[in-house]
């Protein structure tokens, strides 16, 4: 990473700093579940108190579930690439996420997308676009975003949003849904969620801790996205109990309680 003047993020959602503290953190144990160096440079470079990030009452099952979803999005992006070398994917919400570096395949047209006060830092702390590399500072629901990404049409896409959709209302994900479906017929689409269980769960400590932001969308079964239109189809679906975590075994009793075992899911969809 190049040398850039130091910036307060005043103006940019705390909850992309608490995933890249964690992905620091988690870097530098040795039996780190993912490895992410550009995040363990980042924290050092910014102007940003991240003991503050320290008071929020996240405590190593919270710290690891993140790690396991990060890694998770890892691998279903490096699945898609491996079936469609020569293709396009657009990470929604990419905040300061180095993913393209962890799973980059020399072939694939890139695109991270993020609020224009996000792009603004990853363009000083990570760096700028280069060849297959690409940056769009919009909010995803701005569709002005699109024909800067149709310009391959010829390609696979894949849109991912790790950690995105629980922000927007249902209205707002069904739209945008419907739009991907519109402008990139058979694409793919990933992006996880909370069941409504959780997302009350949520605003309950916000209101108590007065940290963090409010959800206001879950998804209770993977199924239920179908029933939004026709040709929105489940391809697979993750959670964390789906494969023994030795750093999850004081929760390992959640797998059997129903409303529990499945608060947060990764779904996997083909559109169109």
């Amino acid at each position: 990473m190049s040398e850039s003047p130091k910036q307060k993020p005043e103006d940019v959602a705390e909850t992309l700093l608490i995933t890249l503290f964690i992905r620091a953190k988690e870097t530098e144990r040795s039996d780190a579940l993912i490895t992410d160096e550009k995040a363990v440079a980042l924290v050092k470079s910014m102007d940003y108190d991240f003991s503050r990030i320290k008071q929020i009452k996240m405590d190593e099952t919270d710290q690891v579930t993140l790690i396991l979803r990060n890694r998770a999005f890892d691998r279903y992006s490096q699945d898609f690439l491996a079936r469609s070398p020569e293709s396009t994917i657009v990470h929604i919400g990419c905040g300061l996420d180095s993913r393209f570096e962890r799973v980059n395949n020399g072939a694939v047209q890139w695109y991270d997308l993020d609020l224009p006060e996000v792009i603004e830092l990853r363009k000083k702390y990570i760096g700028d676009e280069k060849d297959r590399y690409h940056l769009l500072a919009y909010s995803v629901l701005d569709n002005a975003w699109i024909n800067k990404v149709i310009a391959f049409p010829d390609r696979p896409f894949l849109f991912m949003a790790e950690g995105v959709f629980m922000y927007f209302t249902e209205a707002q994900v069904k739209s945008l849904v419907f739009t991907l479906q519109e402008n990139f017929p058979a694409t793919e689409l990933i992006f996880d969620a909370f069941t409504p269980y959780l997302v009350r769960m949520n605003n309950l400590r916000l209101s108590m801790t007065k940290f963090g932001a409010r959800y206001y969308w879950g998804l209770k079964r993977g199924k239920d996205l179908e029933k939004w239109g026709q040709g929105i189809r489940l391809i697979d679906e993750w959670s964390y109990f789906d494969e023994p975590e030795p750093r999850l075994a004081s929760v390992q009793w959640m797998r059997h309680v129903p409303f529990l075992s499945k608060v947060m899911s990764i779904f996997h969809y083909q559109l169109g």
